[in-house]
């Protein structure tokens, strides 16, 4: 099964921890998504040639993560979030933490294109630069595409989305879930939206799935706990077909990112 995550991998660099992780969304899903045994996973795309790079590479080279493809752009500097926690483990940013101007304008390469026309299966970020030219080759080549929304909340907008997206995730609340219901039940893909430490919900045709979390002891940081999550979801779907069991691998996976820095 051949699944490519993409483009967003930064640098989490945590105030007053010491602790600089590798991360991003694509990044945190594709070392998460290499651990289920049947899973070819590619990673695509852009970072500096500094050490925020390098602890990128140095961070994936014992993974099963075919980084061969990721972009080596000199004249950037890799995307990097300061990210400050709160006494419970919740991270927030200020004004000034994100610098991701290598990540503002990807437009595909050829040879980056023709790795996601052959995947079995793409995850992409909503905001991510090159979504539109993602969206457009699933349409033409019929991967299955994986899309995670975050907090974007202009339902009508996502309405003429859905009918090409078959994992279409997003954090949410129970006074949203009605959406994910309608759209369900017009299309065929697998709605879920994320409750926090309510669990999450997923609608297909209509029948609604509901899973606990996973009980945590020590919350130490909950960076990537959505990407773990979403790797879980999408990856055991793929291969076992089974969206109760896919849900709770997600929060599986989960539980265990909270445990510690960074996303994986």
């Amino acid at each position: 099964m051949k699944l490519t995550a993409l483009p967003c991998l930064c640098a989490d660099v945590f105030d007053g921890t010491g602790e600089i992780r590798p991360g991003g969304e694509a990044l945190n899903f594709a070392a998460h998504a290499c651990t289920f045994a049947g899973m070819e996973v590619t990673l695509l795309g852009v970072i500096g040639q500094d050490a925020y790079g390098q602890a990128i590479l140095d961070a994936l080279a014992d993974r099963p993560i075919n980084t061969r493809h990721i972009r080596i752009d000199p004249t950037q500097t890799t995307a990097n979030n300061y990210t400050y926690l709160t006494p419970e483990g919740d991270r927030y940013y200020k004004p000034d933490s994100w610098n991701g101007r290598i990540l503002e304008d990807i437009r595909l390469t050829e040879e980056e294109r023709r790795i996601i026309a052959a995947s079995d299966v793409v995850f992409i970020h909503f905001w991510a630069s090159c979504f539109q030219e993602v969206l457009a080759l699933k349409k033409q080549h019929g991967f299955k595409l994986a899309v995670d929304f975050d907090v974007y909340r202009d339902f009508t907008h996502m309405a003429k989305l859905a009918p090409d997206i078959d994992f279409f995730m997003i954090s949410g609340e129970e006074a949203l879930l009605h959406h994910f219901r309608d759209y369900s039940a017009c299309h065929d893909g697998l709605f879920n939206m994320s409750l926090g430490a309510a669990g999450s919900v997923t609608y297909h045709r209509g029948q609604e799935y509901r899973v606990t979390a996973e009980k945590v002891e020590a919350i130490v940081d909950t960076t990537g706990c959505g990407d773990s999550y979403h790797a879980g979801l999408v990856c055991s779907y793929m291969l076992h077909g089974d969206i109760t069991k896919a849900m709770q691998a997600g929060s599986r996976i989960a539980a265990v990112t909270l445990s510690h820095f960074g996303g994986f």
